[in-house]
């Protein structure tokens, strides 16, 4: 082809590039946006009809009960007494208890209690061979009887010897040693009187009884077993169980008043209670305290006398003891589980013409479910359940009638 020609050169269409369509770009872009407007419109609107609903639902919610009033069950506030208890820990301590060991050696002839058995004082337990010891007895009873009847002679002889020197017929030094000899026989006569009652003493020492009233163990010797004087084995261990004592520790904090109680001599009431401090095993006074304090726990010990009737309290029982320290008089009483806690204060809810409202108290002493208060009055009707749903000013519905037994065990003045 020649370079003067009009022809234009050919070109393959495979190898031209697509035109630009700017306007069907603009229309994608415009759907795009519009559809994304849309869902975010959508997703909104769900948003707040959900709110909405909820809030509807949240406000019915809340006016039903205002409107009805919440259902509480109530107590009413009463005047009374209330102890005022010292709580600890104790051990069932005897007053008496007697190992009994031999005094004297030989063979066991016969036991006289069974196993478990209730003594009285004096009671035989024992018996050791004694013939040995009755034998000793009668030499040193022979011995007596015959330094007796000398001492006697030599009375007779020192009266002969007096007329005789009121006649010159002797010599004073004859009279003043028989005068001597008698003080020597009678010397004499009072060793043997000892010998005897020592060994009258070996021979009773054969024969045990039972030195105080109370409980035998365990049998420790059988008939046929030999004891001996040095020996330091117990033959038999009597207890006695009544009365018995409770010892506990009182804190050295609290000892001012029961100090007080003891040198007023008042009767300062112990509980005995169970493991579980549940159940009331008997009831005591306090007896005395210790001398000093331990300054390991800061706790002084007290013995409190229980007469024990029943065998209720046995040796070495572990118990939680009571101590009765003081009285309030007149208290305003309420049950404990009335009593809110918000942080550090105490409150309650008393109901007035229906109606709840937040009071502010000051809790004291609790005993037995019911705890002395200030800030009410006695007469009060309280609140006493729903606490999840009560606030202040809410209208409530008494689902039971208050009564005086919201403060059951509790002395009236």
């Amino acid at each position: 082809m020649s370079a003067g020609t009009n022809e234009h050169p050919f070109a393959d269409r495979d190898h031209q590039l697509p035109a630009y369509d700017s306007g069907s770009h603009r229309h994608k872009v415009m759907w795009t946006v519009l559809w994304s407007v849309l869902l975010l419109g959508l997703a909104l609107a769900s948003v707040l009809i959900w709110r909405h609903h909820e809030d509807a639902k949240k406000a019915a919610a809340l006016a039903t009960p205002h409107a009805a009033g919440i259902s509480i069950t109530s107590a009413t506030a009463q005047k009374g007494d209330i102890g005022v208890y010292l709580d600890s820990i104790g051990t069932v301590t005897p007053v008496y208890t007697d190992s009994i060991t031999s005094q004297v050696n030989g063979p066991v002839v016969a036991v006289y209690f069974k196993e478990g058995q209730r003594v009285s004082k004096g009671d035989p337990l024992i018996d050791i061979d004694s013939r040995p010891y009755r034998a000793m007895l009668l030499q040193a009873q022979g011995s007596l009887e015959r330094d007796e009847n000398m001492l006697a002679q030599a009375k007779m002889d020192l009266e002969r010897y007096r007329a005789a020197w009121a006649r010159n017929a002797i010599a004073k030094q004859i009279l003043d040693d028989q005068e001597k000899l008698v003080l020597q026989d009678e010397g004499t006569v009072k060793n043997d009187q000892g010998t005897v009652q020592l060994d009258q003493i070996q021979v009773d020492y054969c024969h045990i009884t039972a030195p105080i009233a109370g409980r035998v163990g365990f049998r420790l010797v059988d008939p046929g077993n030999i004891v001996q004087s040095s020996g330091t084995a117990s033959l038999v261990i009597i207890t006695q169980l009544n009365p018995i004592t409770v010892i506990f520790t009182i804190p050295e904090d609290s000892l001012g008043p029961v100090e007080a109680g003891l040198r007023k001599k008042a009767s300062l009431n112990v509980d005995a209670f169970d493991r579980t401090a549940q159940t009331k095993i008997a009831s005591g006074k306090l007896l005395t305290i210790d001398n000093q304090i331990d300054t390991t726990t800061g706790t002084v010990k007290g013995r409190s006398l229980f007469d024990n009737r029943n065998d209720a309290l046995f040796p070495n029982q572990f118990v939680n003891t009571r101590l009765l320290v003081n009285t309030l008089q007149g208290a305003t009483l309420i049950p404990a589980s009335t009593i809110q806690q918000n942080g550090q204060a105490s409150f309650v809810y008393v109901i007035q013409n229906n109606v709840a409202h937040m009071r502010s108290i000051k809790p004291g002493v609790t005993d037995g479910g019911v705890t002395q208060v200030e800030g009410i009055n006695p007469g009060d009707v309280v609140a006493n359940s729903s606490f999840d749903k009560l606030q202040d000013n809410a209208a409530v519905v008494v689902a039971n009638k208050p009564a005086p037994s919201a403060t059951n065990g509790v002395r009236a003045p």
